[in-house]
C-alpha cells in the first residue's frame, strides 16, 4: 500500500480554477466517505485552504487509485477531466511524503513560512480520524508532517517572511487606506481564518472590529476574543454585513462559503451610505476588501467601484512580501529532506517487521516439532531434563535468529534494502500470507513542472495522461 496524492494548488492553477474544486468543511466527509467506498483506495485525508486542494489517499495499485480519486475531483468540481488534469500534480510513495512534509513546512504556501497550514493539516487528518479514514499509514504520515512542521519554524527563520497571508493582505491594506491603528475593521467569518485575522488586526493597533457571521454566538465569541486584547469589538449577524461595511476602513472576508458574500449590490449600498455620512460633515474614505476565502467571497464587479480596492488570492500570488529568505527556505528544505530520509527510513523498517516475525514464528514451530518428537523417542525423560533440552533449544535457535534479524532491519533502511528481506523469505520458505512483501522504493521521475513522482514506467505512462492529456487537445485547437 503506497499514499497517492492529486493536488490543484495556487502553483498549478488560476483561482477560477480553485474555486471550482474548492472542498468546505461540509462537502470533506462526503468525499472521503466516497474514496472509502472505491476499490482501491483503504484510507484517505483531504487538505482544503485558501489556496490550495489536496487528497491523500493510500491505494493498493496507482492506476487505480489515481483514476478513482480524478473521478471525484471531476465530479465534485464539474470540470471536464482534461480541463482538470491541465492544472493537477499528482504525488506517489516518497514524493507523496516530501511534499505533505514541505506543504506542513510552508515552503509551498503562497506566503512563504505561514504556519497556519499546520493547523490545516491537524485539522484535516483529525476530520478523517473521526470518519475512521485514517489507518497506520495515514497517522504516521500526517503525524510526522506535523512534526517536520513544528521543526521548521522553531530551527529557522522562514516565518519572518510574515506569519500567514493575512499579514501581507493588511500590509497592502495599509498602502491604501494608511496605518490601521484608530481604524475600524470588519471580520466577515468566525472560523480559523477569522480568528487569525482579528489577532492580526488587534496586533496592528486597529480601533474597532465588527465580527460579521452567519451564526451569531461564534462572532460573539470571536469578539470576545479581540476584547480581550483591548480592542472594541462588537459581533453581527450576515443579514446586517450592509451595516457594518457603511462604518468600514477595512472588510477582511474568508467565509469560504459557496457563492458571492459581497456583492455589488451590498457594496453600493454600504457606499451610499458612508457619501451621506461624509455630507454630514465625516471625511470621504477609501474602502478595501481583503477577500481570502476561497471560492471568492466578493463579487468581481467590486472592485470595479470608484474608492473600492480589492485585494483577494489572486492579488496576493504576486506579491513579493510573500517570498522567504533564500538562507531560511535552504535550511527548511533541508530540514525536510532530513526528515524524509528519517520516515522512509522508519517506513522500510516497519515494513521488514512481519518478514522477521515469520522468520520467528517459523523457527518456533521447528523448535515444537523437534519437541514433540523427542517426547516421542524418550518418552521416560524427566521434566527436569526436558525443560533444559528445551531451553538449550531455544537459546541456539534464538542466537543463530539474532544476527540475520538485527541485520536485515538495519539493510531495510537503505536503498535496495527489501531484497534482503526477499532473501529470507526465500531460504526460510515463509509464506506470502505470513509476512506482507516489503515495497520496493521506485526510481524517481519529474512529470511536467507539477508532477514529481515515484514511479514504474507504466505508471509514468498513466501520469502524463493524467497531467498532461490536455496537451493533445490544445494542439488540436491551435491547427
Amino acid at each position: 500500500m503506497s499514499v497517492l496524492l492529486v493536488g490543484i494548488s495556487h502553483r498549478s492553477a488560476p483561482v477560477s480554477v480553485l474555486e471550482k474544486v474548492a472542498i468546505t468543511d461540509a462537502d470533506r466527509p462526503k468525499l472521503i466517505d466516497r474514496m472509502l467506498a472505491s476499490s482501491h483506495v483503504s484510507e484517505a485525508m483531504i487538505v482544503s485552504t485558501c489556496n490550495r486542494v489536496e487528497v491523500y489517499a493510500v491505494v493498493d495499485a496507482f492506476h487505480g487509485g489515481l483514476a478513482e480519486v480524478g473521478d471525484l475531483l471531476t465530479k465534485h468540481s464539474g470540470l471536464p477531466l482534461p480541463d482538470l488534469t491541465k492544472h493537477a500534480y499528482v504525488r506517489y510513495s516518497e514524493a507523496a511524503a516530501e511534499h505533505l512534509f514541505a506543504v506542513a513546512s510552508g515552503l509551498d504556501s503562497m506566503v512563504i513560512g505561514e504556519q497556519q497550514v499546520l493547523s490545516q493539516i491537524r485539522g484535516a487528518y483529525a476530520s478523517a480520524d473521526a470518519q475512521q479514514a485514517v489507518g497506520r499509514t495515514m497517522h504516521e504520515l500526517a503525524q510526522h508532517a506535523l512534526r517536520v512542521g513544528k521543526r521548521v519554524h522553531s530551527e529557522t527563520g522562514i516565518d519572518r517572511a510574515g506569519a500567514s497571508v493575512v499579514s501581507v493582505a493588511l500590509d497592502r491594506a495599509q498602502h491604501v487606506v494608511g496605518p490601521l491603528a484608530g481604524r475600524t475593521a470588519v471580520v466577515v467569518g468566525a472560523g480559523a481564518m477569522g480568528g487569525l485575522a482579528v489577532a492580526h488586526l488587534s496586533r496592528a493597533g486597529i480601533g474597532r472590529i465588527i465580527v460579521v457571521n452567519r451564526t451569531m454566538a461564534r462572532a460573539q465569541r470571536l469578539a470576545e476574543t479581540a476584547g480581550t486584547h483591548g480592542v472594541a469589538a462588537s459581533a453581527l449577524e450576515l443579514s446586517r454585513l450592509t451595516e457594518a461595511m457603511s462604518e468600514a476602513d477595512v472588510v477582511i472576508t474568508c467565509t469560504g462559503a459557496v457563492g458571492n458574500v459581497v456583492t455589488l449590490a451590498d457594496t453600493h449600498r454600504a457606499l451610499t451610505e458612508r457619501e451621506r455620512a461624509a455630507e454630514f460633515g465625516g471625511a470621504e474614505r477609501p474602502l478595501v476588501f481583503c477577500d481570502l476565502g476561497l471560492p471568492r467571497d466578493v463579487e468581481h464587479a467590486v472592485a470595479g467601484l470608484p474608492g473600492v480596492t480589492v485585494i483577494d488570492i489572486e492579488t496576493l500570488q504576486r506579491d513579493p512580501a510573500a517570498g522567504a529568505a533564500a538562507d531560511d527556505t535552504a535550511a527548511a528544505r533541508a530540514i525536510v529532506a532530513d526528515e524524509l530520509a528519517k520516515y522512509l527510513t522508519g517506513q522500510r523498517m516497519a515494513e521488514v517487521t512481519p518478514t522477521v516475525a515469520a522468520l520467528r514464528q517459523r523457527a518456533a514451530e521447528v523448535v515444537e516439532a523437534e519437541l514433540l518428537r523427542l517426547d516421542s523417542r524418550l518418552p521416560s525423560l524427566a521434566d527436569p531434563e526436558r525443560d533444559e533440552v528445551a531451553r538449550t533449544v531455544r537459546r541456539v535457535v534464538d542466537k543463530l535468529l539474532h544476527a540475520p534479524t538485527v541485520r536485515v532491519k538495519q539493510l531495510a533502511s537503505t536503498p535496495g534494502g527489501d531484497s534482503y528481506a526477499e532473501a529470507l523469505r526465500e531460504l526460510f520458505e515463509l509464506k506470502p500470507g505470513a509476512a506482507q512483501a516489503v515495497a520496493a522504493p521506485m526510481e524517481i521521475t519529474t512529470i511536467g513542472e507539477h508532477a514529481g513522482m515515484l514511479l514504474t514506467d507504466a505508471d509514468i505512462a498513466l501520469a502524463d495522461d493524467f497531467t498532461a492529456g490536455h496537451r493533445g487537445d490544445d494542439q488540436g485547437q491551435a491547427t
